[in-house]
């Protein structure tokens, strides 16, 4: 769970420190073996939270924690290295831009434009026809082990 990737071996890499993180920020929580101060619970690996407090090593995450039946508040503190910021909202983030992009040549144009998201939609129907495509039979093949 907390080892290096294959080649990736040493010391944590300096752009990792030069990441500005604020308050708010949406956060993945993955552990950097190389660093061992400041590492979190093998529970966090993977878990994403929020950031509440930007300390000058380290950053405090809210992380929801499901304890039986409900969820707690965590506030964990945890250095830089094990911090990343999510591309959780980024999908969500290049549509707001590409809406109002929309919205806004179609209010130059003078037209109404939906940008409400569509379900998947059922395929439209169609028929078969076996008159060029002739059934395949399948049968079983015999199972036979060569140890």
């Amino acid at each position: 769970m907390f080892a290096k990737q294959f080649k990736k071996h040493g010391q944590v890499q300096v752009s990792r420190y030069l990441r500005p993180f604020h308050s708010g920020d949406i956060v993945d929580i993955v552990a950097d073996p190389g660093e061992q101060k400041g590492m979190p619970h093998k529970y966090y690996q993977g878990r994403t939270g929020v950031v509440y407090g930007v300390f000058p090593r380290a950053v405090g995450v809210i992380i929801y924690k499901t304890v039986g039946n409900r969820k707690i508040e965590k506030r964990v503190n945890l250095r830089v290295e094990h911090v990343r910021h999510s591309k959780c909202r980024d999908d969500f983030l290049n549509r707001v831009k590409t809406n109002a992009a929309a919205k806004h040549a179609a209010k130059e144009r003078g037209e109404h434009v939906d940008l409400k998201r569509q379900p998947a939609q059922p395929r439209n129907g169609h028929t078969i026809s076996t008159n060029d495509n002739l059934p395949v039979t399948l049968a079983p093949q015999p199972y036979d082990t060569y140890i």
